[in-house]
């Protein structure tokens, strides 16, 4: 079956609640509604962000998506700490990451049956109660001093099974907002990727500051108050009338169309494509935790991660000027093939500043490979479905990056950080298979 369009998204985003709207989020529905399209601004393409979702919508969903990038390390941390044992707080850390990689594509699951609001207003509050339980269960001693361990895990779990998906969300609102023009969406998601990689960048930094001048539990306190606040407000934001619930009907319409086995396959890889872009992230973050230790700059770890990042947010906003018929399918082999050639260059370094160049460099395809899968996913998702198959996407992310992390780990224990590195690279090479099977299921004819 064939693939559904992005003017079948546009169609969906026309189709707005039949219930008073208050002024301001007319004004942000009312293109929408008419489906007229405003001359692009002056200010160029980032600037036309600005003009379809509103000045205040891309602060909003930035700050919003601040407490997942803390969550990982924040547990980490605190269990360290209340425990004294680093198996405990690795424990905490993967069992976040495992409640967000199941609880996402629920959360997606359902946005796409009732709407964005309700579930991200419901997982705001839910967060939050589960915040609460984490620390009480980590500050209530269960033996001499120690909390107990089972509940300290589950509720580590329940903080990550409940964090609201807002960029995976984001990403479904551009999707309606630019009402099918490829090169707008193209600018949307390049600046959701460059915005993910920032805010996997801060949150860490936020989390180790709080931690070491106030508390351990200082930087959950502080993911509380910014779900409560800057989640609740990307929830009700005029945005989400570009996407809303899928009706009845159209559930029962789309339930008596078969899904294919294409059209599975052709979600699955993208999805694969995310774990092992996961895999290569947490591969490369502990290649680099070994790389320092044998420095005696273990510490500097997410310093060094952190040019990656840099590199990888900045090539993301590029893709926006990159020609449209350089189609993404055969942008993400290119970009994946550019990756798992340069991740050979962590084999190499033996002093800090070269392994600084190699990060810069290393970082160029990542941006542009994240912000072509998300393009694929969106593109080959049925429209009813497009909410589950993001959070799908950014869930991979977290199941891989825990897979890589662990792996890397074991063969830093044998070979060092070039064995750690060698995962990364394993990761990359991955993701050009993925891409290039991807390819050749979307061949005219095919």
């Amino acid at each position: 079956m064939k693939p559904p369009t992005t003017s079948s998204t546009a169609e969906r985003a026309t189709r707005v609640p039949t219930t008073p709207v208050p002024t301001a989020e007319r004004s942000a529905a009312a293109q929408h509604d008419t489906g007229r399209r405003t001359t692009p601004s002056s200010g160029g393409r980032y600037a036309r962000l600005l003009q379809l979702a509103g000045r205040d919508f891309l602060p909003i969903a930035f700050v919003a998506r601040l407490p997942l990038a803390m969550l990982t390390v924040g547990a980490l941390t605190l269990a360290t700490a209340v425990s004294g044992s680093y198996v405990v707080g690795g424990l905490a850390a993967g069992a976040v990451g495992v409640g967000s990689a199941l609880g996402g594509p629920l959360m997606g699951h359902l946005a796409d049956r009732v709407g964005q609001r309700a579930v991200l207003l419901v997982s705001a509050l839910a967060h939050a109660v589960a915040i609460g339980l984490l620390l009480v269960t980590a500050y209530a001693p269960g033996g001499p001093g120690a909390p107990a361990v089972p509940l300290l895990l589950g509720a580590s779990l329940l903080v990550g099974a409940t964090c609201p998906q807002v960029g995976p969300l984001a990403r479904v609102r551009w999707r309606g907002l630019v009402g099918g023009n490829r090169r707008e969406l193209d600018t949307a998601l390049s600046y959701e990727s460059t915005a993910d990689e920032l805010t996997f960048v801060l949150g860490p930094a936020l989390v180790g500051l709080l931690a070491s001048l106030v508390a351990p539990w200082s930087p959950f306190l502080l993911a509380a108050v910014l779900t409560l606040t800057m989640v609740t407000s990307f929830a009700v934001h005029p945005t989400r009338l570009a996407v809303p619930a899928v009706s009845r009907a159209e559930r029962r319409r789309a339930a008596a169309r078969p899904v294919t086995g294409r059209e599975r396959l052709l979600v699955l890889l993208p999805v694969l494509g995310m774990v092992a872009m996961g895999a290569f992230f947490g591969a490369v973050q502990n290649g680099l935790n070994a790389f320092g230790g044998e420095f005696g700059i273990q510490s500097a770890t997410g310093l060094l991660y952190a040019v990656l990042g840099i590199s990888s947010a900045a090539a993301a906003l590029s893709v926006a000027w990159w020609p449209q018929r350089f189609r993404p399918a055969s942008r993400w082999v290119v970009s994946a093939g550019a990756m798992a050639a340069l991740s050979l260059l962590f084999l190499l370094p033996g002093a800090i500043g070269p392994m600084l160049v190699v990060l810069l460099l290393a970082g160029l395809p990542v941006g542009p490979t994240m912000v072509t899968i998300y393009t694929i996913g969106g593109d080959v998702a049925r429209p009813e479905r497009l909410g589950t198959v993001m959070t799908m996407l950014a869930s991979g992310v977290v199941l891989g990056s825990a897979v890589g992390a662990a792996l890397a780990g074991l063969l830093a224990e044998t070979a060092g950080h070039r064995g750690a590195f060698a995962a990364a690279v394993g990761a990359a090479c991955t993701m050009v298979l993925i891409s290039a099977a991807l390819a050749l299921l979307q061949r005219p004819g095919r």
